[in-house]
């Protein structure tokens, strides 16, 4: 399928990469999400279906040849594409930090991991075949899977066919992530028994990031719903200032944590956006406070690192 004419919105995000190169903004790009939200891999199996390709469930998404093309054929489109503001090609642009293959990637079927982690290994082989300046991550949530049985007791109680520790081992991955959303994954749990799952999940992640991977990770999303039970803003401050603080840690003592991003950050007059975890800074100064600080330490840390040159 030829995907060039299904581009006419990517002048938009043309803009928006100009404006953070302007604004030394870095930008983790992604390539598909798992949800519908946006198209998603749904559209991908819909697309497939009206081309009289039989479809059996989603996780042909992972492996039915036809669609793993067409998504080729979008990263191709993605990656050399020439800013129609800039004039640099999407691989060659700096404010591009990392491509990510595809928001929470999650089978419904397959809990052995091998559907995904071929995936993996065959897009994350495309990608740097393509680009090999940017850095790449999969946009894993962090579920543990059979590559280390034993981690799996850390997840919370139930698996999603990813595998944090064999898909990140795939060379061409650069970095790991996790997500974390307790009030979603432990709802049943008190405040007591999240805040034990978050600090559990977020170290257990860090040190396999050390001892295992040796890579990088990044906290990549993270956030607290004013739609759960006892939501207050105070609740969510110390909640980020926690995840900061870990992050903080590992980056201090030389770790492989040294970011974090929260979900979502909105400007007022979207309301058609919100979810439950925006922050909207204009209604929420006490969580700009925590977020500034954050920043302020981090940038304090940063300030000996080399930068990433692009040739």
């Amino acid at each position: 399928m030829d995907v060039s004419h299904c581009y006419p919105f990517l002048k938009g995000l043309d803009f928006v990469v100009s404006e953070a190169g302007k604004y030394g903004v870095r930008l983790i790009m992604t390539l598909v999400n798992n949800w519908s939200d946006y198209g998603g891999k749904s559209q991908y199996i819909q697309w497939a279906r009206n081309s009289g390709q039989y479809i059996s469930n989603d996780d042909d998404f992972f492996t039915h040849p036809v669609i793993k093309q067409y998504y080729k054929n979008h990263i191709k489109a993605v990656l050399t594409r020439n800013n129609t503001i800039t004039g640099v090609t999407y691989k060659d642009d700096p404010a591009i930090f990392a491509w990510e293959l595809i928001n929470e990637p999650r089978s419904q079927y397959d809990y052995s991991g091998k559907i995904i982690q071929d995936w993996v290994s065959e897009m994350a082989a495309y990608v740097k075949s393509i680009d090999n300046k940017h850095l790449l991550e999969v946009g894993l949530e962090g579920f543990y899977g059979e590559s280390v049985p034993e981690r799996k007791e850390i997840n919370p109680g139930y698996e999603v066919g990813t595998d944090f520790i064999s898909n990140n081992q795939v060379p061409e991955i650069d970095f790991a992530t996790i997500h974390l959303y307790p009030d979603q994954w432990v709802p049943s749990a008190d405040e007591a028994g999240q805040s034990a799952f978050v600090e559990k999940w977020v170290q257990a992640h860090i040190k396999d990031a050390d001892k295992v991977l040796q890579k990088p990770i990044l906290l990549s999303e993270f956030g607290k719903s004013s739609r759960s039970s006892g939501y207050s803003v105070d609740k969510r401050d110390n909640y980020y200032q926690t995840l900061y603080d870990f992050i903080y840690n590992s980056a201090r003592s030389g770790g492989s944590c040294a970011g974090g991003l929260f979900w979502q950050l909105m400007s007022q007059g979207m309301d058609g956006f919100r979810d439950g975890y925006e922050v909207i800074f204009e209604e929420g100064q006490s969580t700009v406070g925590v977020i500034e600080q954050q920043s302020q330490k981090m940038s304090s840390l940063s300030s000996d690192m080399q930068p990433f040159a692009f040739e």
